[in-house]
């Protein structure tokens, strides 16, 4: 979730604080099976440490109710519910989740663990005054961007990121295309009327371990829903 980057249709990616590689031989397929073996390859696939986006982001706001979408092994999640947000994080790797799980238990907080990717999950309309959406791989064919506007309370915000500077062919290479996924750029152009749009932002990012920590920006796209 992704981190979030390698995904498949309707599936975010998972992620913390460095994401997927989006150039990893495991795009683009919509199974469980294969999210669950990427995790297995590894005790801990990313840093343990919250998305710094989200953590200069979520500053700003009041706590609520937070959607994290693809949340992985958890950190941006439980990182939330210790700040007081009532946190429902979604993933389709059951990997994923047992240690999100145990994250989650181990900072004694709270969080509704959702086993699913985006399309299928049973999530309330307009339910959330946070949506987080990580370093995802959504397919355009699903249309992303109007499930996730979908989700975001009336004066509530969504944040997107995604790595910038993603190389095109090496991506094809390894079995999936970056021009047929959802992007920053397209979130940004996709919300009409209703929506403060802020960005997409390049934002430079620091990483000391975990996958993805190659990666030396993102661009940040901050939503807010104004009715």
């Amino acid at each position: 979730m992704t981190t979030h980057e390698a995904q498949h249709p309707g599936r975010p990616e998972p992620h913390d604080a460095d994401g997927p590689d989006p150039a990893h031989g495991y795009a683009l397929r919509d199974d469980e099976s294969v999210w669950d073996a990427r995790y297995a390859e590894l005790d801990r696939v990313w840093s343990g440490e919250p998305n710094h986006a989200l953590t200069v982001e979520a500053a700003t706001l009041a706590p609520g109710r937070a959607l994290d979408v693809g949340c992985g092994e958890g950190a941006d999640a439980v990182w939330l519910a210790t700040r007081g947000w009532s946190v429902t994080a979604l993933d389709p790797s059951g990997v994923a989740l047992g240690r999100a799980r145990a994250a989650a238990e181990a900072s004694r907080v709270s969080v509704e663990w959702v086993h699913a990717g985006l399309v299928e999950a049973d999530l309330p309309v307009g339910g959330f005054d946070l949506v987080s959406v990580f370093y995802p791989a959504l397919d355009l064919e699903t249309a992303p961007v109007e499930r996730l506007a979908s989700l975001v309370a009336p004066g509530g915000t969504m944040v997107f990121v995604h790595h910038a500077d993603v190389d095109r062919e090496r991506a094809l290479e390894h079995g999936f295309d970056p021009d047929l996924l959802l992007s920053p750029a397209g979130v940004a152009s996709a919300l009409g009327d209703g929506w403060d749009v802020v960005g997409p932002e390049r934002r430079a990012r620091s990483i000391s371990g975990g996958s993805g920590a190659h990666h030396h920006d993102d661009l940040v796209v901050r939503a807010t829903r104004t009715c």
